[in-house]
């Protein structure tokens, strides 16, 4: 499925938001009992989910490798009665929370995987793990908070559980594996997830997830109605030339100046052929390995990179211009240029009309100043492919404490990152009532 999304205007917004606040108020006659219900809960689980948390980041387990995660979620969810479905795209785990009451269906979900980084955080439950990646010995550690993800969602498995006779609808609760990409060979992730049936049998008509992000306070929520993270496609280009002897380039082709050129050029598409007032790209090449000595012109040099956006059709073109740049440099200077893009990670948007219903939710949760109109970021998220299925809201999660500052503390996938449990509270408040919210509110 093709999607592209252009901005809602904010007048149009606006209106959309009214027109579905007003219906469901009239629906929702036990709200703030409900309500009252999920934060007196939510108060008596923080200390379980803390102490989940903790464990978790002392052992995080890579991609497609969070067997010990997977079995902690699925005993959890089974002692509180959920249906359970383990082993779902390897590792993942699905619980299915039936209502006492008639109602829609509704999924939230968490990622529980964790990167080939060494933890330099000093903390009592700092992660000493390490494993093979990639064929190498690596540290393993936390460092993009799913371990807060997935304690958090276990939280609220626990509050809406408790609920389960109150709730008009069922809840599905997705623990997804390799988020971050599954290992060489393997698929994984939310992908894999709905090939093997997680959004069937139930089958939501909404899906909410959340992510924890650095340089936003602690507790406060970021989000916005369109698009929130950007697509994230594989770059590969293979220069040829000839090889000859470093002394005399002119008896061969010089795939490393194609390279660099190629490298320019590339960086023009963004700069001066894209229209940036849409909507933002980046084109980044990360890697350039070629050649072995420095006396030896060699035969090729490989460039890799990352291509993101957050509009389909300009994706497309992005791709068209890549490739167009890359054959065209190579060949001017009678080298060839072969390229590969393999689609990764779609953009993550968040259902405008869905967000215009669901966002008063978060607005309330967040409080005085615990709410903010989130920017685009071009990090990426294969919770996209769940927007594929059905209208979804995403939305990030503060964790850097009040009075650090903001344009120095380590980002996600550092292994400075550090995520403040102050946070804890405000994801679990905040799922579970986007959950009641919505089965409260009728499809």
């Amino acid at each position: 499925m093709s999607l592209s999304v252009r901005p809602m205007p904010l007048f149009a917004f606006i209106a959309l938001a009214l027109s579905a606040a007003r219906p469901a108020s009239g629906q929702n006659a036990d709200a703030a009992r409900l309500r009252a219900e999920i934060d007196r809960r939510a108060a008596g689980v923080l200390a379980r989910v803390t102490e989940w948390r903790r464990d978790f980041h002392a052992h995080p387990e890579l991609s497609n490798r969070e067997t010990r995660t997977a079995g902690i979620v699925a005993a959890h969810l089974q002692a509180l009665g959920l249906e359970v479905r383990a082993n779902v795209a390897h590792t993942g785990v699905v619980g299915v929370l039936r209502g006492g009451r008639p109602g829609p269906v509704v999924a939230l979900r968490a990622d529980m995987d964790a990167l080939p980084v060494t933890e330099e955080v000093d903390l009592p439950f700092a992660s000493r793990v390490r494993a093979t990646y990639d064929g190498h010995d690596v540290g393993v550690m936390h460092a993009c908070g799913h371990d807060m993800h997935t304690a958090m969602l276990m939280g609220v498995a626990e509050v809406l559980a408790g609920m389960q006779r109150d709730l008009p609808g069922t809840v599905v609760f997705l623990f997804q594996p390799s988020e971050e990409g599954a290992p060489a060979g393997e698929e994984g992730g939310a992908p894999l997830m709905i090939r093997e049936g997680a959004l069937d049998a139930p089958a939501p008509s909404a899906v909410f997830g959340l992510h924890v992000f650095s340089r936003i306070p602690t507790g406060r929520i970021d989000a916005r109605p369109g698009p929130l993270m950007a697509s994230s496609d594989y770059l590969r280009i293979v220069v040829r030339g000839r090889q000859t002897h470093g002394a005399l380039p002119w008896q061969g082709t010089d795939p490393v100046v194609v390279a660099a050129q190629i490298v320019l050029g590339l960086q023009t598409i963004v700069s001066r052929q894209i229209d940036l007032t849409l909507a933002p790209a980046v084109v980044t090449v990360a890697t350039i390995h070629g050649g072995v000595r420095s006396n030896i012109v060699p035969d090729s040099v490989e460039l890799v990179g990352t291509l993101r956006a957050f509009d389909e059709r300009m994706r497309r073109d992005i791709h068209a211009r890549v490739r167009r740049t890359a054959t065209a440099i190579a060949e001017a200077a009678g080298a060839s240029a072969d390229v590969r893009i393999d689609i990764g990670n779609g953009i993550t948007v968040s259902d405008p009309a869905l967000a215009a219903r669901m966002l008063p939710t978060l607005r309330r949760v967040g409080g005085e100043g615990g709410f903010a109109q989130a920017q685009l970021s071009t990090t990426a998220e294969d919770f996209s492919a769940y927007a594929q299925r059905a209208p979804s809201l995403f939305f990030f999660l503060g964790v850097t404490p009040a009075g650090a500052r903001m344009d120095t503390v380590a980002a996600n996938h550092s292994p400075r990152f550090f995520a403040d449990e102050g946070a804890l509270p405000v994801g679990v408040r905040a799922l579970a009532n986007l959950a009641v919210d919505y089965l409260a509110g009728g499809r």
